[in-house]
Formats: structure tokens, C-alpha cells, sequence
């Protein structure tokens, strides 16, 4: 029976090259993503190993609150440097001020902000310690200069000798002395590094010069690591910690793992495993399929003495075969995908050079085992049926298919499909609703499919009613092809339906975000203009804009909003910091007990959920720790609804609580109410006047700052499309499959259509219309269960967080079904010219 199977398969092969495609993408994405994650990890290690080669120990403050929301960490003592540089052992020491600074552009823009740091640091001038070189000019020497690293000159049009400015977020006027590149390579678009004099450094990004944010040591050779920092503990006061060089850089790489590399993987995996399962239904598909039209061949066996189990075995050997193939092919490509990708990115200075991408055993396991499993995942219910197979059947000239008729299927996939939307309603009820909301969309899923076959014929019957009219007989072929087998129209169609219902979801999601969002802003935005910080990860707003806005005559009210990090009983807690009277007066907030005017530098609000969760009224006192070791206890004065149009934490406490504590504070936004009179042009002349002067951030409208919360969602979404495009071709390979393998057992059919007149191009309009009704029918499917998916998830959010509007964007729900129909034409391409290809007498005569 092996050498049978195999024999089977080397004739068969350029069949079950559509098939073994399916998986060889699906593992190509997977594997490419596992491999670039590696290499991308190993670039940082490099990069970091390089920058801090001399750096042998470090003492820093052990307190690190919300690192996560670029928080902040305890300072260390300037004075602990000459302790330190007297231990033996040491070879030299150095203090390291670090903060944010943003340099502006030639243009006026700030340069960078959106996702890697904006780094101020204080100028080392030993080389064993510095993580950077200068490449040109000089070291920045007292107030007024600056050295920045060369990709940031590059991106902001700045040479030596240029003046600009740098936010900290206080604007400085400085002049560019000097460039710099990091020890282990710039990264175009990373981080950006600007060096002050170290003592402008620590009033600049500290406000202090008494502290520094580290200190870096070098050993004396032959000093181990350990040993040194062994030495160096005993001089330490309480709060300060030292570590080894080596724990540095590992601690660096998992904090680029945790902050970005970690999510960057598994957001890419969860879309691999899409276009997987979206693969396994066109292998499960093409599998069905080639069993069917081997119904005689099966029989035959089973007549000439081979067993179920022996026939069974065999099924499954094929598809063992095409995954073991098609993972092997697959984890090349994805090698090369990744190759490329990692050339093309270091090349542009975005990742550093590892020397090539980095292939772990995890990588190559990984793609082997998933390739595999999912094929003869796919394979098993086709090797079933074709074990089920009597004898008897090589009698019969073709499978008759009654799927559509089957009671049991009807009642268990109506069954499945009504349970899992009895989870969906009810999810909103449950006190964790996020299992019952996967359950019910899993079983709604496999309810849906189940019933596939049941619906296929009515559903295709009338999608292609129109046919009718439009295309003629052509048309009615078309249409009576799509109808007479359902079973194999359902589950061509299923791979198309599971891809466009997580496009339909993510769609319909974004739309009711937009929505959402929209209705809380408008209703919250009780001001005129708002003023942003560029990037959240840039340096914010200058504390003192504010208060210059304030001042002018065309401006009533003013309302700045930072943020702050504490600990609350040991939990790290990121709160709101603002006016709490200026927040009544600018904000639409709904408060449910106390009074937002009683909150003064004592008090602090909290959202009326966390008050729950924490057993707190009104009255009641919280201890907040912040990193300086200083702790206040605030007085609960307010409860409140928080939305995310207010643009609140779940708590808020008064800015002068929080300034004393504070490192380097700035605001991320300012809301602006008008005085009376003052159009929103006029007001917004007068705000620009006086933001030109605090760096120039941007200025927004009620609508504008919409509109651009809008386009945000926009750029989410754009890319995960990006990312399912590959389900979508994945699933346009299965029906193009299909329809091949279709056309293949249907020879003699075509050659009688051909003898009776109908001509090629009409040959080729059948096929090509069989396919758009079976993608429509696909893509109808896809629209229905994604967009109840996402009225449940939106339903289930405004229950439990009171806000969520559903919108169903009928514009873009129009252009995927566009494009499922596009899908089906472009998969028809091959399968339709090679019908037309068919000679009328060779066809004729086929058996």
C-alpha cells in the first residue's frame, strides 16, 4: 500500500501543489516571523554588548515605577561617584544623567516621538564608558550645546554649527556641536540621543545637579564582573542597587522584548495562525475533493483485499507526505522572506546588522510540527470517508452527494450555531465575559460551517438568480455548477468566509471604535481648541504653557493634563495629574459622588469602578509612594465615570501634589475654552502665538482632534489588512484549487458543451461565474458572522464599561464584498482557461 500511495502521489502531483502552497505560505509567514523576531532580538544584544563593552558595573536607585508607561526611576547620590572610584578594583567611574529630550527638525517638527525614546543624556568623557563616539565636531561645553547622533542630524536636515531647539519639554535653544554614533550602530529610525554638558544635563533633564541617574564603572583587568560589584555594595545607602554589565544589557534586551519585540511576535503569530486555519479549510477542501473523484480507485482496492485501516493509512501517509513537503518548502521560504526583510531593514539603518538572520531549533521545530499537524489535521475526515468506501462502489460512475440533504447536519450545525449565539447574547451578563464571548464565537463558527452544505444550494440558487437575466445560459451553467454539489461549494467557500469575517470584524470593531470615540469626545470636549504633545513618546508638553496660555486675554480657561506613576499597597498605579476644578469646568465628566471643587492638594478623585473594585467612598484615604521614597496620604474627594473621550486615568490628583515628586514633569495635553467673543480662528492665532515660543506643538479643533483620533484607528487597520492579506490569498488558491480539480472530473461535460455549440469564451464565463458565485457566497457568510461577532464584543463592552456605540461602516462592508468578488474572478484565471483549453473529441471520449 506505501509504494502504491507513493506511486498515486508522484502521478498526482501538480494536483496537490495547490494544496501543499496553502501550508507552504501559512508556515512561511510563521516561520518568516519566528526568524525575523530572532534576529531582530539578536540585533539589540549586539547593539546593546557594543554600546556598554566597557561598562563592567552599574549603580543605579532600585525604585522603577511604570516603566511600562516610560515612567520613572529613583536617582543616585553625585556624591557616591568619588566613594566608588576609590574601590579597588575600579578602573574608572563615571555619572550618567539621562532624560527626554526632543530635538526639532530644520522645519519646525519634532523628530521622533512615536514609539522609540527621545533620549537627553549627559556627555561622558571617558571612552571606556561612553556608549557612543563622536564622528564630528566636539563634546557640548556649558549651557547652549548639544551633540546628536547622526541619524537624528539626518532626519532633521541639521549639520554642525545649525542652531535649534530641544524640548525638555521646556524649550532650549542650543547650537549642534557635534555628532555622535552608538557604539553598536544607530538605527535610522530609532531612538534619538542628544548630549548636554553634564551638568546643563542635570538641570536641564533633572533639575537638580546633586543627583545623577547612574553611575557606570569599569574594572581593573583581571576583575571579574561579580567580584567588583561585590566590592562596590557595601558603600551603597539604602535605595540603591549595584549589578554586573552583563545583567545590564540582558535587562535591556528584555525590556525591547517586553516593550515592543514580545508583542511585535505574537501579534504576527496570532495572523500565522489565521492564514493556518484559513489554510486548513482549502487542504481539508482539496483533500475531500481528490477522495471523491478516487471513490472507484478506493473501492477497487478495497475489492482486490486492502483493509479500511489500509486505506485509511494511505490517505493519511499523502497528507503526511504534502505537510512534511510543503512545512520543509515553507520554512525555506519563510528563511528567505525573513532574509530579506532583515537586509532590506538594516540596510535602511532600521535594525542593526547581525551578519544574517538567526535560524534557532525552536524555529525549525515550530514550522516542521505545524505544517504537519495541520495537514493531516485537514486530511482526517477525507481519509475516513475514503476508508468508509465499499467494494461496491467501483460499480458506480460518480459520488452522489447528499450533504445538503442530511438531517443530522442540519440539526447539529442549527444547534451549534444557536448555542453559540446564545453565548454571545448572554456574555454581556456573565461577570467575565470574555469566555463566553470566545465560546460563542468558535461555536457560531463551527455552527456555520457545519451548516454549510445545508445552505450552499438555496443560497448560491439565489445569489445567481441574477445570472439568469444578465449572462444567459452561460449564467445558468454557472449558477446549476455552484448548486449541484454543496458540500464540496460550502467548503470551497468556508477558507474565503473565515478570512473575510476577521477582516469584517476587525472592520466593523474600528468603525464602532471611531464611533465611540467621536460620541465621548464630543460629549466630554467642553473647550475650543486643544493643545497636543507630537508622539507619546516624545517629551511632552512644557508645564509652563499653560500658564502662558492663561494669561492672554482671548483664552478663559485652561486645563493641563499629565501623567503620573506612585505605588498604591504595592501596585503600581498611572494617574491622571490636572486641576481637578479646571477638569469641572472643561471636561464633561459625570460625577457620582463628592465634588470635583473639594479636591484640592490633599485629595485625590477616583472612577467610580476602581472605588468599587477597592472598597472606597468618599472620605477615605489612599497612600500613594512615589519613586523619590516620599509618600502622601490623599483624601478620597470625588467619584467619577471615566470614558475615553475625557481623556482621565482611573484616578486624578491635583498638580501640586504631584510636582514635588516629579522627574522632568511635563503635560500631554491642554484644553482651551475661549473667552466670550473670541472665534475658534481668532483664538487659535492667539494660541499658536504664544505655543511658537514652547516648541510648537500642535493646535486642534473639536473636530480636528476627532478626526485625528480617527486616523489613528485608520493606521491600525491598514496594517492589520496588511496582515490578513495572505489569509485572502490563501483562501483564493483553495477555491482556484477547487476549480481545477473540478474541471479535471468534469472533462467530458465540457467536451459535450463544446460539441453542442457552447464556444470557448462562453467555457471560460462558466467557470469564471462558478467561481464568483462560490466567493460571494463565501465573502455573504464572512460579512454576516464578523459583523455579528463584533456587535457582540461592542454589546458586551458597553455593558461593562457603560460606553460603545455599534456602527456598521456599510461603505467598506461594500468593497469587501467587491473584492470577494474580485477574488472569485482572479481564481478562476487558471481553472477557466484550461476548460477552454479542452479538445472536444479527447474530451468526448474520456471515461
Amino acid at each position: 500500500m506505501i509504494a502504491v500511495t507513493l506511486q498515486q502521489l508522484w502521478a498526482r502531483k501538480r494536483r496537490l501543489v495547490g494544496t501543499g502552497l496553502a501550508v507552504v505560505f501559512g508556515i512561511a509567514f510563521l516561520s518568516g516571523t519566528m526568524v525575523l523576531s530572532d534576529t531582530m532580538r539578536a540585533g539589540f544584544e549586539t547593539m546593546f554588548g557594543q554600546a556598554n563593552a566597557g561598562i563592567d558595573a552599574v549603580v543605579r536607585g532600585e525604585a522603577t515605577i511604570g516603566a511600562e508607561m516610560g515612567g520613572q526611576t529613583a536617582q543616585v547620590d553625585a556624591g557616591l561617584l568619588d566613594d566608588i572610584r576609590a574601590v579597588d578594583g575600579v578602573a574608572t567611574a563615571a555619572a550618567e544623567v539621562e532624560g527626554i529630550a526632543q530635538v526639532v527638525a530644520d522645519d519646525g517638527t519634532a523628530i521622533g516621538g512615536d514609539g522609540p525614546p527621545t533620549l537627553g543624556l549627559g556627555w561622558i568623557d571617558d571612552p571606556t564608558l561612553s556608549s557612543y563616539e563622536l564622528v564630528e565636531g566636539r563634546a557640548p561645553v556649558g549651557p547652549g550645546e548639544v551633540a546628536i547622533d547622526t541619524a537624528t542630524a539626518d532626519r532633521g536636515g541639521l549639520v554642525i554649527g545649525d542652531t535649534t531647539v530641544v524640548r525638555t519639554p521646556a524649550p532650549v535653544d542650543v547650537t549642534v556641536v557635534g555628532l555622535v554614533d552608538l557604539a553598536g550602530g544607530t538605527p535610522a529610525d530609532g531612538p534619538t540621543f542628544t548630549l548636554f554638558d553634564p551638568t546643563e544635563a542635570g538641570s536641564l533633564l533633572l533639575g537638580r545637579t546633586d543627583v545623577v541617574t547612574r553611575i557606570l564603572v569599569a574594572a581593573d583587568p583581571g576583575v571579574e564582573e561579580r567580584v567588583l560589584v561585590d566590592r562596590i555594595e557595601p558603600l551603597l545607602p539604602d535605595g540603591t542597587e549595584a549589578l554586573t554589565g552583563t545583567a545590564l544589557n540582558a535587562e535591556l534586551v528584555d525590556d525591547i522584548g517586553a516593550d515592543f519585540l514580545d508583542f511585535f511576535e505574537r501579534m504576527l503569530l496570532v495572523f500565522a495562525g489565521i492564514a493556518l486555519l484559513v489554510a486548513t479549510f482549502s487542504i481539508f477542501n482539496t483533500f475531500s475533493i481528490t477522495t471523491a473523484q478516487r471513490t472507484q480507485q478506493s473501492a477497487l482496492l478495497r475489492t482486490l483485499g486492502a483493509t479500511r485501516r489500509q486505506v485509511l493509512g494511505a490517505t493519511m501517509l499523502e497528507a503526511s507526505v504534502v505537510g512534511v513537503v510543503a512545512s520543509a518548502v515553507g520554512l525555506l521560504a519563510g528563511l528567505g522572506l525573513a532574509t530579506g526583510l532583515t537586509l532590506f531593514m538594516s540596510a535602511r539603518g532600521w535594525i542593526v546588522d547581525t551578519g544574517g538572520p538567526i535560524v534557532l531549533g525552536d524555529t525549525v521545530t515550530a514550522a516542521m510540527v505545524v505544517g504537519l499537524v495541520v495537514t493531516v489535521v485537514a486530511g482526517v475526515v477525507p481519509a475516513i470517508r475514503a476508508s468508509a468506501v465499499a467494494p461496491l462502489e467501483a460499480l458506480r460512475s460518480a459520488e452522489i452527494d447528499r450533504s445538503d440533504t442530511s438531517l443530522v447536519r442540519a440539526i447539529g450545525g442549527a444547534l451549534l450555531t444557536a448555542v453559540g449565539l446564545g453565548l454571545l447574547v448572554v456574555a454581556p451578563d456573565v461577570g467575565d465575559p470574555l469566555l463566553p464571548m470566545a465560546g460563542g464565537a468558535v461555536a457560531t463558527l463551527v455552527g456555520v460551517v457545519v451548516l454549510g452544505p445545508v445552505v450552499a444550494r438555496p443560497a448560491t440558487g439565489l445569489l445567481g438568480s441574477a445570472l439568469l437575466r444578465l449572462r444567459g445560459g452561460t449564467g445558468a451553467l454557472a449558477r446549476e455548477n455552484a448548486m449541484r454539489n454543496p458540500r464540496r461549494t460550502a467548503a470551497t467557500a468556508s477558507a474565503l468566509m473565515v478570512g473575510v469575517a476577521v477582516v469584517t470584524l476587525f472592520t466593523v470593531v474600528g468603525s464602532s471604535v471611531r464611533a465611540t470615540l467621536d460620541t465621548e469626545i464630543r460629549r466630554t470636549f467642553g473647550g475650543d481648541l486643544v493643545v497636543l504633545a507630537d508622539g507619546f513618546s516624545g517629551s511632552g508638553l512644557d508645564p509652563a504653557l499653560a500658564p502662558a496660555l492663561q494669561a492672554d486675554p482671548a483664552i478663559d480657561r485652561t486645563l493641563a493634563l499629565g501623567l503620573g506613576v506612585g505605588l498604591v499597597d504595592g501596585e503600581e498605579l498611572v494617574f491622571s495629574v490636572a486641576d481637578p476644578a479646571a477638569v469641572q469646568e472643561l471636561v464633561g465628566l459625570e460625577v457620582t459622588a463628592g465634588d470635583l471643587a473639594d479636591v484640592g492638594p490633599n485629595g485625590i478623585a477616583v472612577s467610580a469602578d476602581r472605588a468599587a473594585e477597592a472598597g472606597l467612598t468618599v472620605g477615605d484615604s489612599v497612600t500613594i509612594a512615589f519613586v523619590d521614597g516620599a509618600e502622601e496620604v490623599l483624601t478620597v474627594g470625588a467619584l467619577f465615570e471615566a470614558g475615553p473621550g475625557d481623556g482621565l486615568s482611573t484616578h486624578l490628583v491635583a498638580t501640586e501634589t504631584y510636582a514635588p515628586h516629579a522627574i522632568q514633569r511635563a503635560d500631554t495635553t491642554i484644553r482651551i475654552l475661549l473667552a466670550d467673543g473670541v472665534s475658534v480662528a481668532d483664538g487659535r492665532a492667539a494660541v499658536e502665538a504664544i505655543t511658537s515660543a514652547h516648541g510648537s506643538p500642535v493646535v486642534l479643533d473639536r473636530d480636528e482632534f476627532s478626526a485625528q483620533v480617527s486616523s489613528d484607528i485608520d493606521g491600525v487597520l491598514a496594517f492589520v489588512y496588511g496582515l490578513l492579506a495572505l489569509a485572502i490569498v490563501i483562501a483564493s488558491m483553495g477555491i482556484a484549487n477547487a476549480l481545477s480539480l473540478s474541471v479535471h472530473e468534469r472533462v467530458r461535460e465540457i467536451g459535450l458543451l463544446r460539441a453542442v455549440g457552447q464556444t470557448r469564451r462562453q467555457l471560460r464565463g462558466m467557470v469564471r461565474w462558478e467561481s464568483v458565485l462560490v466567493a460571494v457566497f463565501g465573502t455573504v457568510g464572512g460579512l454576516g458572522l464578523g459583523s455579528l461577532i463584533a456587535w457582540a464584543a461592542i454589546r458586551t463592552t458597553a455593558a461593562s464599561e457603560g460606553i460603545g456605540t455599534f456602527a456598521l461602516p456599510a461603505t467598506q462592508l461594500v468593497i469587501v464584498l467587491g473584492l470577494g468578488a474580485a477574488v472569485g474572478i482572479l481564481a478562476a484565471v487558471r481553472p477557466a482557461r484550461r476548460a477552454a483549453r479542452v479538445q472536444v473529441l479527447t474530451a468526448i471520449a474520456t471515461e
